[in-house]
């Protein structure tokens, strides 16, 4: 796809602040936050608001801000990838699609839905997060690399307990691990875990789905036949059908049943 000429020179001038931002001069030290602030006293008009880094600690702030923003971009690949999140937005759209309701609920509350059930689900393990990494880490008992381990466990934990230890070992084959050497499950390296928790939420999400969609099904199969047999032939049977299955499914009291069945098929912490 070509671009128009005034696009390019866009794309290209941002390109350059981009490197001349992060690529500094040949000789040019770091600012750290000691040398006073880069807004009251900014480094370009005198060199006292500049100092050298001492020790690897000592970062500039815009360097902080720019990890910051890195880590809030992945943020939501996290959260879909390490959390139940996953099987809570499909188990929720096979349930709208059986409905057909077309786009009700719309996609905000359906997300919205997901989130919170999975906030429900993941907060024994984001409070054992809190409790022995982040808390310690803001009392300084202890340094980030140490924090960062002991806020993995238990979110590895969690993961290893869900998944299907048939995945598992698929992807430890995939990824060329030497099973020989693993004496445990806590083992495993997490590059294989978080690949094999995603495959195995799919699987458990559509095998939801799958007795979600029966009754429904069953429905659809019975107002068809009496649309046949009475030679209604020019009428949808979805269009039958469809308040039958609302009627159903508010009888059942449905969305209770479906968020009680979610919630309750995790293993959890505690």
């Amino acid at each position: 796809m070509s671009l128009p000429p005034f696009r390019w020179s866009i794309v290209l001038g941002l390109a350059l602040c981009i490197l001349a931002t992060a690529c500094p001069a040949e000789g040019q030290e770091l600012p750290s936050e000691g040398g006073g602030s880069a807004i009251l006293n900014p480094p370009i008009f005198g060199p006292e608001g500049l100092r050298p880094a001492q020790s690897p600690q000592e970062v500039a702030t815009v360097i902080q801000i720019v990890v910051l923003l890195t880590i809030l971009t992945l943020a939501p690949a996290f959260l879909v990838m390490t959390t139940c999140f996953t099987r809570m937005i499909v188990v929720l759209s096979l349930l709208r699609q059986a409905l057909a309701t077309q786009q009700l609920p719309p996609n905000q509350v359906l997300i919205g839905l997901a989130l919170f059930l999975t906030f429900l689900v993941m907060g024994p393990v984001y409070q054992q997060v809190y409790n022995d990494a982040f808390a310690p880490y803001l009392r300084n008992e202890i340094d980030l690399g140490t924090a960062y381990w002991r806020a993995v466990v238990p979110v590895r934990s969690f993961m290893i307990e869900q998944t299907y230890k048939a995945d598992m070992r698929l992807f430890l084959t995939l990824s060329r691990v030497e099973t020989d050497r693993l004496a445990d499950w806590d083992d495993v390296p997490t590059r294989v875990i978080v690949p094999a928790f995603v495959i195995s939420e799919l699987k458990t999400a559509f095998m939801i789905g799958f007795y979600i969609f029966l009754p429904f099904l069953v429905i659809d199969l019975v107002i068809s036949s009496i649309l046949i047999s009475m030679g209604m032939l020019m009428l949808p049977p979805v269009l039958v059908s469809l308040p039958f299955k609302l009627l159903l499914f508010v009888m059942v009291d449905g969305w209770r049943l479906l968020s009680q069945s979610l919630v309750r098929g995790y293993v959890l912490p505690g």
